[in-house]
């Protein structure tokens, strides 16, 4: 049996009610996993993948990111979300981010904020990372 354990998710980004509530939730449930935040601003990171900040107007909705290839598959992940019951909430395009970091977004059918992601030329160690039980 083997895992391949990618990186499909880019991003997840969470929008909270109470950041210093949450801060303190999340710091303890990394903790106890072997991790902590690893940048923090108003908002705080644990590693590239988990984004937390507080919502102005606070809604119970969840900001995931894919990862693209490419331009092209941003693109497309646009045209099919809108084709399928997505709505619009930012078309393909360069965001300010980082230099390279060309992005779209839908809501989807439940209002969640759903990104697709292409940081621009890249490389990497490796595709994904394979995961294999250790057997007794």
């Amino acid at each position: 049996m083997e895992f391949h354990q990618g990186r499909l998710i880019d991003h997840v980004h969470l929008r909270v009610q109470d950041l210093a509530v949450s801060k303190r939730f999340y710091v303890a449930v990394l903790g106890a996993l072997g991790h902590q935040p690893t940048y923090e601003t108003e908002a705080f990171f644990a590693f590239d993948e988990l984004f937390v900040d507080k919502a102005d107007d606070y809604q119970s909705r969840v900001h995931l990111a894919f990862q693209a290839a490419d331009r092209d598959s941003v693109k497309r992940f646009h045209h099919a979300g809108l084709a399928n019951g997505g709505l619009d909430n930012g078309g393909p395009g360069e965001r300010p981010y980082h230099p390279g970091y060309y992005a779209a977004f839908l809501l989807d059918p439940d209002g969640n904020n759903i990104e697709a992601v292409h940081h621009g030329p890249t490389t990497r160690s490796s595709a994904d990372v394979l995961v294999r039980p250790i057997e007794d």
